[in-house]
């Protein structure tokens, strides 16, 4: 009789692992600073470029649909180049966006085309940050790191937040800018050089095409990730007018932010211990933070606070389970599957808060809350739809 001896992966292996992880978290804070460096900015920048929060929102939302248009091109490209290669493309592009933004941006217009610029940074490092995760990352592990990578973007928050005091109010915003591409540049040496398979783009082509499952799942993304982004965009004006003071509807977007994070590595981990039913676990998420959405409606702290911990916690926690879905069912061409249905959570990002803005401006934040819960639940049927799908084409 012998024992079996499991034995642990090779240390090779768990360097490339590790740095392959490393890699991807570093791309995509890199990707995304542009956009959450103007926002956290805004003050500074609106007094001397002369634009509103209304002005704001609309380059934002600018930012959202050029990315929505640029994920599937991208997603083609990593497929054809390699993750590394377009991971320090975009984290190139990104640099240099925030440098022309620090140099070039004498006016509002002149700001949003450059940050419409970077926004194909974003697209470039999501997508290469994907393959990447999906080819050196073991699958029982793979979970987690989507978790992680998609809980890492609230971080370039923080540094956007922290540039607020330790630079644009010393040196001025432009130098906040040029500290923020220095950043972006130092996440090149992260990302690891992979060898090339000349047998994989024909292989993308055939695995990475727009199936019927992965529209359907874009689309519930569409309108889950407008739904939620509500949440961050709309949450502490809503409560503002509710009767609570700003510094408490801050601290509870931040306790949600927080709560977000926390979720997204959760569910990461959770999907590593569960063979099949990834999308169906995010439809039920989805149902759960729609519930929260429709708290927000009601008057009164305990549903604000109830309702923000549902809505950031499983209403907005999904998007790093739906990219090892969908990874997990096309592991012959992952950033072409991904770069659909991460079409719709940038489309989301454009068009919910635009929509529901004008929503709110005319009838009032408890119908817009009422009309976002609606429309994350009409995600979660959508993404049971594309389950179903998903699973009668699966090999």
């Amino acid at each position: 009789m012998t024992d079996t001896v499991l034995h642990p992966a090779p240390p090779t292996s768990r360097r490339r692992t590790v740095r392959a992880s490393a890699g991807a978290i570093a791309t995509t804070i890199a990707c995304v600073l542009p956009v959450f460096l103007v926002g956290g900015l805004a003050v500074q920048m609106g007094d001397e470029l002369h634009f509103s929060p209304a002005g704001l929102g609309l380059a934002v939302s600018v930012y959202f649909g050029i990315s929505a248009l640029a994920s599937v091109p991208s997603g083609a490209l990593v497929e054809r180049y390699g993750a590394a290669v377009v991971a320090r493309a975009g984290i190139l592009l990104s640099a240099g966006s925030l440098l022309a933004v620090a140099g070039l941006a004498r006016s509002y217009p002149m700001l949003v085309a450059l940050l419409g610029l970077s926004a194909a940074a974003n697209a470039l490092g999501q997508l290469a940050s994907n393959a990447a995760l999906a080819r050196h990352v073991p699958a029982h592990r793979q979970g987690l790191s989507f978790g992680v990578k998609q809980a890492a973007i609230p971080v370039s928050t923080l540094l956007a937040g922290a540039a607020v005091p330790t630079i644009a109010l010393t040196a001025g915003w432009r130098w906040a800018f040029v500290a923020a591409a220095g950043a972006a540049l130092a996440a090149l040496p992260a990302v690891p050089w992979q060898e090339r398979d000349p047998t994989r783009p024909a292989a993308a082509g055939r695995a990475g095409r727009a199936t019927v499952a992965l529209v359907v799942i874009g689309l519930a993304a569409t309108l889950a990730s407008g739904a939620a982004n509500a949440l961050g965009t709309f949450l502490v004006d809503s409560s503002a007018g509710r009767g609570l003071s700003p510094a408490l509807a801050g601290l509870t977007l931040t306790l949600g932010s927080a709560v977000c994070v926390l979720a997204r590595v959760g569910a990461g981990w959770l999907a590593d211990r569960r063979e099949t039913g990834h999308v169906a676990l995010i439809a039920g998420m989805l149902v759960v933070g729609a519930v929260g959405l429709a708290l927000l409606a009601v008057a009164g702290p305990a549903p604000l606070v109830t309702g923000v911990l549902l809505g950031f916690g499983l209403g907005w926690a999904w998007p790093g389970l739906m990219n090892f879905a969908v990874v997990r069912l096309h592991p012959q061409a992952p950033a072409a599957a991904t770069s659909i249905t991460q079409t719709g959570v940038y489309a989301g990002g454009c068009v919910g808060p635009l929509c529901l803005g004008a929503l709110a401006g005319a009838l009032g934040y408890p119908i817009m809350w009422a009309s976002a819960a609606a429309s994350m639940l009409l995600a979660a049927l959508l993404m049971l739809t594309g389950s179903r799908l998903l699973a009668g084409s699966a090999p």
